[in-house]
């Protein structure tokens, strides 16, 4: 558990929180004693529900569910606004959500590349945005933990924008750890390898059939190149996540960790 969560319940927002990565880490920041505020797209209502129900039943913290877009600045002030008033501060942002759009980059339109920017990229400096607008508010320090990706560390085909989107995640976390860690705010990224997602779903299906290769095929490479030999589970990322907004990584800052079962080294 984390040293003082449960004692304080400090309150972390995830957004992108309905499935995959986002829900692994929702559930286990609950387990570890933080109150909540999800975010996710108002399509995804029904999922978002059960996971905020799931919470509520097992874990005794409290849940505040928003729903709006985190490309849209609005959306990203009006969660804060609304959790600090339900929860009553803010201790945590993890901004989680994102896509992952695949094309040779010649096939790339500028529709899908100003989706990935911004989603990805907007997205997670909106979330810092007003995340940390809040933390220096209440002058007690705290957390911005940002989603990058095996892909933010280096170039894979087919990948370019989708890499472009999550290098430049890694840019905003190293220079926002320089704006804000005279709050005592520290900022990190976790940078995962192939997980067993809906995203990945989606990726090993266009790379499949784009190949003539059976469904799974793309998964299968990834796995057979980690020094572990399997895909990631949301949990194995979430477990990393819950170190960065812990007590236990308070000196550790402008960091994106790798989380991918050893297949690129740093």
């Amino acid at each position: 558990m984390a040293s003082t969560a449960s004692e304080s319940k400090r309150v972390v927002i995830v957004t992108g929180a309905a499935e995959g990565i986002g829900r692994g880490i929702a559930l286990r920041l609950a387990n570890d004693g933080y109150n909540l505020g999800l975010f996710d797209l108002p399509k995804a209502e029904p999922n978002l529900t059960a996971v905020a129900n799931e919470i509520r039943t097992t874990c005794g913290v409290r849940v505040s569910t928003v729903y709006g877009d985190v490309s849209q600045e609005e959306d990203v002030k009006r969660l804060v606004d609304i959790v600090v008033q339900e929860l009553g501060s803010l201790y945590a942002m993890i901004a989680n959500a994102g896509i992952c759009i695949n094309r040779p980059l010649h096939e790339t339109t500028a529709e899908q590349s100003d989706k990935l920017l911004d989603i990805n990229v907007k997205g997670t400096f909106y979330s810092f945005k007003h995340a940390s607008i809040q933390l220096i508010k209440q002058g007690k320090g705290g957390r911005l933990v940002a989603a990058s990706s095996i892909a933010g560390k280096r170039g894979f085909a087919e990948h370019a924008m989708y890499c472009a989107s999550k290098f430049a995640v890694r840019g905003i976390v190293q220079c926002a750890a320089l704006d804000y860690g005279e709050h005592g705010i520290t900022v990190n990224a976790y940078a995962p390898g192939a997980c067993e997602t809906s995203l990945l779903t989606g990726v090993d299906e266009y790379f499949s059939e784009r190949k003539g290769q059976p469904k799974g095929s793309y998964m299968e490479v990834f796995s057979a190149g980690s020094a572990l030999k399997r895909i990631a589970q949301p949990r194995d990322v979430a477990n990393l996540v819950s170190f960065f907004v812990s007590d236990d990584a308070a000196f550790v800052t402008g960091q994106t960790w790798l989380v991918d079962g050893g297949s690129v080294f740093d």
